[in-house]
């Protein structure tokens, strides 16, 4: 009878802070692809940072066996994790078979020399690395090194700065890197996240091809069970931090729980929206929120927008969209007052022509907004409800003290999107779900005139999308609230969009 390739068994962390609320067991066997589903904080990531060996471990033991090349190994948590200070054959042993792509590396290498408006910055973008010299070394022979950059289509994006990658370009990126090292197992944590259906659907397909291939066995990371691929033969649901028994794939989907509490959410909220702190009685007095003319932004010999005309009246709510790689996050940063092209454009936001005197925190102090890119820079080891009141000053991090009456109004904004337990709770210690209800909030806490949310639902299980979706509604019943909204899920759409802008790509297809 064969081993398991990784096995948990009465596993534990050691540190408090991160443990389950009870012991878990994992198994993966020869041939099988899992996925791990649970809401946001359930413990998916404490989990796989307890099969990565990189928690020690209380109790209970974690074991691997992959076999290669006859050998054969088992190590207990304590000797793989990275923190001990001597190094060991294990942690070797793990970090050569078994790669991990995190939330983060959606947008980019996580590094913490990446800050907001990095990727608008003109001379940090030249300096950035070029894709080619982030794909480091590989454990693959050049013959199938080449075949690999071939079956994702790397090879067009080598020559291009790594903060300039769409986010369906970075997703084979990673992947690539990753799977260049040979490892014998991949961890995949919200794999689909900022995909447009063509990139969705082609990197299903990837993944199909290569759990076939049988050269390397995948485990997906994923909120909703639509995020869970055919291939996949194998789930364990997580919930409160207990993880379940191990299922089949049909099994799951015979009792799969998550749909049902998903419509009785959505009813309950149209029946009793979420309690929303007061905002402010008067609207601004200007008629035209957004008006561009004539919009072009070039990056050397690459066109993102070519001849951009969008008016935005007070009170409208659209939705953006486009492929990835269509511009955007361009667009929007543009209107966020983050891109320096801005000068040179034709732009006009709440009654000003940009460039007349205006500074860009005038421009700020009307707008919420939450994004993937904010997201990636927010590395702050800040009190989540310090997060939220940092958008009241629109600042990454938070340098100035709110008053206790903003103290208030940020805690109110948290307990409007159920995380008003997590406010003393370190950003950087929660889920990656738990950080973007707070930055959501952060969204909010100015009563904001315009709202631009870029993929707001991103990394959000089916509860919280149903939550956050009521929060958006509701507030978007306030007189003259103007809102820009960017998704590539139809369905994930408020209810109160009614106008649409859609842009095209002016190069190559991202996939």
């Amino acid at each position: 009878m064969s081993r398991p390739i990784i096995r948990l068994k009465n596993a534990l962390a050691r540190d408090p802070a991160r443990q389950l609320h009870r012991p878990a067991d994992f198994s993966l066997e020869q041939g099988e692809h899992i996925a791990l589903i649970g809401l946001n904080g359930s413990g998916k990531t404490t989990l796989i940072e307890m099969l990565l060996g990189r928690l020690y471990l209380g109790q209970g033991e974690v074991a691997y066996c992959f076999q290669e090349e006859g050998r054969e190994g088992t190590e207990s948590s304590e000797k793989t994790a990275p923190t001990d200070a001597s190094p060991n054959p294990g942690s070797i042993y793990v970090s050569d078979n078994i790669r991990y792509i995190t939330f983060r590396d959606a947008y980019g290498t996580a590094d913490s020399g990446y800050y907001y408006q990095q990727r608008w910055n003109a001379s940090d973008r030249d300096s950035a690395p070029l894709a080619s010299e982030m794909l480091g070394a590989s454990g693959c022979k050049s013959d199938e090194r080449d075949a690999l950059l071939n079956l994702l289509g790397i090879g067009p994006l080598l020559d291009k700065r790594i903060i300039l990658l769409s986010s369906g370009e970075l997703r084979r990126f990673q992947i690539a890197k990753m799977l260049l090292a040979a490892p014998k197992v991949l961890i995949i944590e919200s794999p689909f996240i900022g995909l447009d259906a063509t990139t969705r659907k082609k990197l299903t397909e990837l993944l199909a091809d290569l759990a076939r291939s049988g050269q390397v066995q995948i485990i997906l990371s994923v909120s909703s069970p639509d995020d869970i691929p055919a291939f996949i033969t194998h789930v364990y649901s997580l919930e409160k931090g207990v993880c379940g028994p191990k299922q089949t794939r049909d099994e799951f989907f015979a009792a799969e729980p998550f749909s049902t509490r998903r419509r009785k959410l959505a009813e309950n909220y149209r029946n009793q929206p979420p309690r929303l702190p007061d905002g402010r009685t008067a609207p601004i007095p200007c008629e035209e929120m957004v008006r561009l003319r004539n919009i072009t932004i070039r990056y050397g010999g690459r066109t993102i927008l070519s001849g951009v005309d969008w008016t935005i009246r007070r009170g409208e709510k659209w939705t953006l969209t486009g492929a990835n790689g269509s511009g955007k996050s361009t667009l929007l940063s543009l209107i966020c007052a983050d891109n320096p092209q801005a000068y040179s454009q034709d732009i006009a936001l709440f009654g000003r022509r940009r460039g007349s005197g205006e500074s860009i925190w005038d421009i700020k102090r009307h707008i919420g907004y939450v994004s993937p890119e904010m997201h990636r820079a927010y590395l702050k080891n800040l009190p989540a409800i310090d997060i939220a009141a940092s958008g009241l000053f629109d600042s990454i991090g938070l340098y100035r003290t709110p008053s206790d009456e903003q103290r208030t109004l940020c805690a109110g904004w948290l307990d409007a999107f159920g995380i008003g337990h997590l406010g003393n709770r370190p950003f950087i210690r929660l889920s990656s779900g738990e950080q973007r209800m707070v930055l959501l909030a952060r969204a909010f806490v100015k009563d904001p005139d315009l709202l631009i949310l870029d993929e707001p639902l991103h990394g959000l299980d089916c509860c919280n999308k149903e939550l956050a979706r009521a929060v958006i509604e509701h507030f978007c019943e306030r007189p003259g609230k103007t809102m820009i909204y960017v998704t590539h899920s139809e369905h994930e759409l408020p209810a109160c969009v009614t106008h649409r802008m859609e842009l095209s790509r002016h190069d190559a297809p991202d996939l």
